[in-house]
Protein backbone atom coordinates (compact mmCIF):
# COMPACT_ATOMS: atom_id res chain seq x y z
CA UNK A 1 0.00 0.00 0.00
CA UNK A 2 1.38 3.57 -1.10
CA UNK A 3 1.66 6.25 1.37
CA UNK A 4 -0.51 9.56 -0.12
CA UNK A 5 1.02 11.88 1.85
CA UNK A 6 4.63 10.46 0.52
CA UNK A 7 6.42 13.56 -1.84
CA UNK A 8 3.93 16.24 -0.64
CA UNK A 9 5.95 19.11 1.75
CA UNK A 10 9.38 19.81 1.16
CA UNK A 11 11.30 17.86 -0.95
CA UNK A 12 13.61 14.57 0.55
CA UNK A 13 17.36 16.29 1.14
CA UNK A 14 16.33 19.57 0.63
CA UNK A 15 16.33 20.79 4.69
CA UNK A 16 18.45 22.58 7.21
CA UNK A 17 21.27 19.27 6.86
CA UNK A 18 20.57 18.77 2.84
CA UNK A 19 20.05 14.69 4.28
CA UNK A 20 17.21 12.34 4.63
CA UNK A 21 15.54 13.11 8.31
CA UNK A 22 14.26 10.55 10.56
CA UNK A 23 11.12 11.06 13.06
CA UNK A 24 11.98 10.80 16.56
CA UNK A 25 10.58 10.44 20.29
CA UNK A 26 11.64 13.35 22.40
CA UNK A 27 10.77 13.77 25.56
CA UNK A 28 8.90 17.44 25.82
CA UNK A 29 11.02 17.84 28.35
CA UNK A 30 13.83 17.86 26.09
CA UNK A 31 13.06 19.73 23.13
CA UNK A 32 14.55 22.90 23.93
CA UNK A 33 18.07 20.57 24.73
CA UNK A 34 17.54 19.27 21.38
CA UNK A 35 17.04 22.10 19.29
CA UNK A 36 20.01 23.96 21.10
CA UNK A 37 22.02 21.55 20.56
CA UNK A 38 20.89 21.31 16.64
CA UNK A 39 21.56 24.91 16.55
CA UNK A 40 25.10 25.11 18.19
CA UNK A 41 26.11 22.96 15.42
CA UNK A 42 28.72 24.89 13.40
CA UNK A 43 28.32 24.18 9.76
CA UNK A 44 30.59 21.51 7.75
CA UNK A 45 31.77 22.38 4.33
CA UNK A 46 28.87 21.05 3.01
CA UNK A 47 27.09 23.50 5.11
CA UNK A 48 25.05 20.59 6.88
CA UNK A 49 26.69 20.92 10.49
CA UNK A 50 29.64 19.42 11.77
CA UNK A 51 30.68 16.17 14.23
CA UNK A 52 30.17 17.39 17.28
CA UNK A 53 30.02 15.67 20.41
CA UNK A 54 28.51 17.99 22.83
CA UNK A 55 28.22 21.50 24.05
CA UNK A 56 27.84 22.05 27.95
CA UNK A 57 23.94 23.82 28.11
CA UNK A 58 23.28 25.56 31.10
CA UNK A 59 19.87 23.73 31.76
CA UNK A 60 21.93 20.23 30.44
CA UNK A 61 25.09 20.72 32.75
CA UNK A 62 24.74 17.96 35.86
CA UNK A 63 25.42 19.35 39.10
CA UNK A 64 29.18 19.34 40.30
CA UNK A 65 30.47 15.73 41.26
CA UNK A 66 33.52 15.74 43.39
CA UNK A 67 36.01 13.66 42.46
CA UNK A 68 38.80 12.92 45.31
CA UNK A 69 42.09 14.08 44.90
CA UNK A 70 45.05 12.92 46.59
CA UNK A 71 47.82 14.67 48.00
CA UNK A 72 50.87 12.56 46.75
CA UNK A 73 51.83 12.31 42.99
CA UNK A 74 51.70 8.82 41.21
CA UNK A 75 54.99 7.85 40.27
CA UNK A 76 55.39 6.06 36.73
CA UNK A 77 58.76 4.13 37.76
CA UNK A 78 58.87 2.60 41.14
CA UNK A 79 56.29 2.01 43.94
CA UNK A 80 55.78 4.87 46.13
CA UNK A 81 54.33 4.15 49.63
CA UNK A 82 49.96 5.08 49.64
CA UNK A 83 49.42 7.88 52.52
CA UNK A 84 45.80 8.56 53.99
CA UNK A 85 45.77 12.30 53.08
CA UNK A 86 43.35 14.01 50.18
CA UNK A 87 43.70 17.64 49.09
CA UNK A 88 40.58 19.10 47.81
CA UNK A 89 38.01 17.73 45.64
CA UNK A 90 38.30 18.04 41.88
CA UNK A 91 35.24 19.09 39.55
CA UNK A 92 35.52 18.17 36.55
CA UNK A 93 32.97 21.05 35.01
CA UNK A 94 35.53 23.62 36.20
CA UNK A 95 38.35 21.61 35.23
CA UNK A 96 37.43 21.04 31.85
CA UNK A 97 34.72 23.84 31.05
CA UNK A 98 35.53 26.67 32.88
CA UNK A 99 33.54 28.45 30.12
CA UNK A 100 30.78 26.11 29.71
CA UNK A 101 28.91 27.93 27.16
CA UNK A 102 31.78 28.34 25.27
CA UNK A 103 33.29 24.96 25.37
CA UNK A 104 32.50 22.17 22.97
CA UNK A 105 33.86 18.70 22.63
CA UNK A 106 34.88 17.11 19.36
CA UNK A 107 36.25 13.57 18.47
CA UNK A 108 39.71 13.48 16.41
CA UNK A 109 39.81 11.70 12.56
CA UNK A 110 43.72 11.49 11.78
CA UNK A 111 46.96 11.36 13.19
CA UNK A 112 48.05 14.47 11.78
CA UNK A 113 48.95 15.88 15.79
CA UNK A 114 50.07 13.01 16.81
CA UNK A 115 53.24 14.00 17.93
CA UNK A 116 51.67 16.64 20.11
CA UNK A 117 49.94 13.67 22.26
CA UNK A 118 46.30 14.32 20.07
CA UNK A 119 45.41 11.12 18.00
CA UNK A 120 42.75 9.54 16.37
CA UNK A 121 39.46 8.88 18.01
CA UNK A 122 40.95 10.90 21.09
CA UNK A 123 37.76 13.73 22.30
CA UNK A 124 39.36 17.32 22.21
CA UNK A 125 38.01 20.13 24.86
CA UNK A 126 37.46 23.37 22.86
CA UNK A 127 37.00 27.11 24.50
CA UNK A 128 35.90 29.24 21.50
CA UNK A 129 36.43 32.21 24.22
CA UNK A 130 39.78 31.63 24.08
CA UNK A 131 41.73 34.05 21.79
CA UNK A 132 44.01 32.00 19.93
CA UNK A 133 47.83 32.67 19.97
CA UNK A 134 50.77 31.82 18.26
CA UNK A 135 51.93 28.50 19.22
CA UNK A 136 48.64 27.43 20.63
CA UNK A 137 46.75 24.38 19.14
CA UNK A 138 43.35 25.16 17.48
CA UNK A 139 40.83 23.92 15.49
CA UNK A 140 40.59 26.22 12.38
CA UNK A 141 38.61 26.21 9.45
CA UNK A 142 40.50 26.60 6.48
CA UNK A 143 38.49 27.29 2.74
CA UNK A 144 35.19 25.25 4.69
CA UNK A 145 37.07 22.78 6.22
CA UNK A 146 37.63 21.73 9.60
CA UNK A 147 40.98 20.89 10.91
CA UNK A 148 43.25 20.76 14.27
CA UNK A 149 46.64 22.31 13.42
CA UNK A 150 49.41 24.19 15.97
CA UNK A 151 49.09 27.93 14.98
CA UNK A 152 52.28 29.93 13.70
CA UNK A 153 53.05 33.32 12.78
CA UNK A 154 55.55 33.42 9.76
CA UNK A 155 57.02 36.00 8.27
CA UNK A 156 53.86 38.06 9.01
CA UNK A 157 52.18 35.35 7.15
CA UNK A 158 49.52 32.36 9.54
CA UNK A 159 50.81 29.02 9.15
CA UNK A 160 48.97 25.82 10.82
CA UNK A 161 51.65 23.12 11.38
CA UNK A 162 50.70 19.47 12.11
CA UNK A 163 52.69 17.88 14.71
CA UNK A 164 53.80 14.79 12.23
CA UNK A 165 56.69 14.34 9.92
CA UNK A 166 53.52 13.50 7.42
CA UNK A 167 51.93 16.12 7.22
CA UNK A 168 53.09 19.48 5.72
CA UNK A 169 52.06 22.81 7.16
CA UNK A 170 49.83 24.71 6.02
CA UNK A 171 50.67 28.19 4.57
CA UNK A 172 48.01 30.32 3.89
CA UNK A 173 47.99 32.41 0.33
CA UNK A 174 46.20 35.61 -0.36
CA UNK A 175 42.57 34.75 -1.31
CA UNK A 176 42.29 31.51 1.22
CA UNK A 177 39.68 31.66 4.00
CA UNK A 178 41.10 30.79 7.83
CA UNK A 179 38.74 31.45 10.95
CA UNK A 180 40.09 29.85 13.61
CA UNK A 181 37.13 28.13 15.52
CA UNK A 182 38.56 27.15 19.27
CA UNK A 183 41.22 26.81 20.98
CA UNK A 184 42.10 22.83 22.45
CA UNK A 185 42.54 23.16 25.83
CA UNK A 186 42.55 19.45 26.79
CA UNK A 187 42.54 15.88 25.25
CA UNK A 188 40.54 13.19 26.64
CA UNK A 189 41.98 9.52 25.73
CA UNK A 190 40.48 6.09 26.23
CA UNK A 191 43.14 3.90 27.72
Amino acid sequence: MSNPARGRGRPSGTGRYREPTRVMRVPESRVEAVRAYLDALPPRADGTGAVLLGRPQASAIPPPRRLARMVWPVRAGFPSPAEDDQEEAIDLNALLAPNAEATFLLRVSGLSMSEAGIDDGDVLVVDRALEPAHGRIVVAVVDGEFTVKRLHRRDGRIALEAAHPDYPPILLSEGQELSVWGVVTRVIKSV
